[in-house]
């Protein structure tokens, strides 16, 4: 990772500071990690592969989504991406813009847009994807191929536990209350 902040030192400074809480140590690693590791190889990506072709991680999982499931509307699209609809709508435009996507209105409904690439969207694919897989060979080039399954296996138990049981502990949490809203971080004007 960039700076001078190691991993190493970041967890040794955490379980100093944690001392005697009672907590879940392993499954605080794990957690911290999962985040560590996706920051970092979304940067590495970016900065090498996405980087010479102008895309941001968010537009080229766009579309990987669209290139894997066809086309598709904006909000399975958005789903399967991880991001909101407000995001893709605005990462939509700029790779319609470039010429590799393809926004129509739905044949029955109106109110839905379908997404699908163009035949530059699918040359751009078949040639960017993999240069990108070999830069995921790199980033887990110190694990051996059954540690690699392993670990795909491993985050996939923990995505399906969050899919599976996720919304019934939300609710749980929240005394079956709904959550907030999201908010930007800005503090209301006076």
């Amino acid at each position: 990772m960039p700076g001078d902040r190691s991993i190493t030192e970041a967890e040794r400074l955490a379980e100093a500071k944690l001392g005697g809480i009672p907590i879940r140590r392993e499954q605080m690693a794990a957690v911290a990690n999962i985040y560590r590791a996706a920051s970092a190889v979304r940067q590495h990506l970016e900065n090498s592969v996405l980087r010479s072709s102008d895309l941001t991680w968010t537009a080229f999982v766009v579309l990987w989504v669209v290139w894997v499931w066809g086309e598709s509307e904006t909000r399975h699209v958005a789903e399967e991406a991880g991001i909101s609809k407000g995001t893709l709508t605005g990462v939509a435009r700029t790779l319609e813009s470039r010429g590799l996507l393809r926004r129509i209105g739905h044949p029955t409904d109106g109110r839905l847009v379908l997404l699908s690439l163009t035949d530059k969207g699918e040359d751009f694919m078949q040639r960017v994807f993999p240069a990108f897989n070999e830069e995921e060979a790199f980033v887990t080039a110190q694990l051996s191929s059954a540690e690699c399954r392993g670990l795909a296996e491993g985050l996939r138990r923990v995505v399906l536990q969050v899919e599976e049981h996720g919304e019934e502990r939300r609710r749980a949490l929240l005394d079956g209350a709904e959550p907030a809203p999201r908010r930007s971080g800005r503090r209301p004007r006076a």
